[in-house]
């Protein structure tokens, strides 16, 4: 397997998810006033990046392993172990070693922050297996999007900004809400245009069961969800809220114009194997233009 062939079994570009709640809660705690330790920082973004990977490495192994990824449904060219022939135990390698990495910057973490990150850690990487793996697939049920959403947006925010302030507190649950519906909208994205793979390969992802209209209507509800919470919550001015400020508002507005538009687009093009790759892409970009019309709130808070 080459280097090019390992970021693409990891899916480098989707890191994005990842990357996007571990900024924004760093900047969250910025703006609540709270010193950030670099070495922390860059040790915790090691352990996130690397369960990112790993899981997504266990999820084209087991893709492959379970017949989802076939040549028959599966039009993307970065499917490198269906189109390339790279050996599947080849992507099941790099999910353990890119777990085992994160286990290690995860304790280094621990030890000098907050202890309960680490059964966290392990619940967040036992999830992220068992999304692909084990007896029952959470990718094959209804509620993969929510269990990807919740710990890719909520949980992990809620561990970094608890790694910052030594604490948790209510203001920062609700900050880390818009984040993981904007991650369950990539992969109700993901699992819209896989559906009738997916359906051939015995899963019943929600896009399955409620249906492919239902599918493509939940990713534009998230969305507009998490700016609304974004916009409430900025002309509220909640003073317990500081990184959700009135002046804020704009930033916000810009970015859901940003959005809308994207959705369009999405919506023109449909949602199909044949679709999917520049469904993908624009998903990741709408997500980039979350993250920096949040960005630009706690930045104008922390000012």
């Amino acid at each position: 397997m080459t280097f090019r062939q390992f970021l693409l079994v990891v899916e480098i570009r989707t890191k994005v998810i990842s990357v996007s709640t571990f900024v924004l809660a760093t900047l969250y705690a910025v703006s609540r006033g709270i010193p950030i330790s670099a070495v922390d920082t860059v040790l915790l973004a090691v352990a996130v990046l690397c369960v990112d990977m790993g899981t997504t490495a266990f999820n084209s192994f087991y893709d492959y392993l379970h017949g989802v990824d076939t040549p028959l449904y599966t039009a993307e060219p970065d499917k490198v172990l269906v189109h390339e022939a790279v050996a599947p135990g080849y992507a099941l390698i790099v999910s353990v070693v890119l777990y085992a990495l994160a286990a290690i910057a995860g304790f280094a973490v621990a030890a000098t922050t907050v202890w309960w990150i680490v059964p966290v850690g392990v619940g967040g990487m036992l999830v992220g297996f068992l999304y692909n793996g084990g007896p029952i697939p959470l990718s094959r049920t209804p509620f993969g999007e929510f269990f990807a959403g919740g710990f890719l947006g909520t949980v992990l925010f809620l561990v970094v900004f608890a790694v910052h302030a030594r604490a948790l507190t209510p203001d920062a649950v609700i900050a880390s809400i818009p984040s993981s519906l904007m991650i369950a909208a990539v992969l109700t994205v993901n699992n819209t245009c896989d559906h009738d793979g997916d359906r051939a390969a015995g899963r019943r992802t929600l896009s399955i069961v409620a249906g492919r209209a239902f599918g493509e209507g939940l990713v534009y509800a998230s969305g507009l969800v998490a700016y609304a919470i974004l916009i409430a919550s900025s002309l509220a001015s909640v003073e317990s809220l500081p990184s959700l400020r009135p002046g804020g508002v704009v930033a916000a507005a810009i970015g859901l114009l940003l959005t809308v538009g994207s959705y369009v687009r999405m919506h023109r093009r449909g949602y199909s194997h044949a679709t999917k790759r520049p469904q993908i892409v624009a998903i990741i970009r709408v997500v980039v233009i979350y993250t920096a019309a949040y960005a630009a709130m706690l930045i104008h808070a922390a000012a």
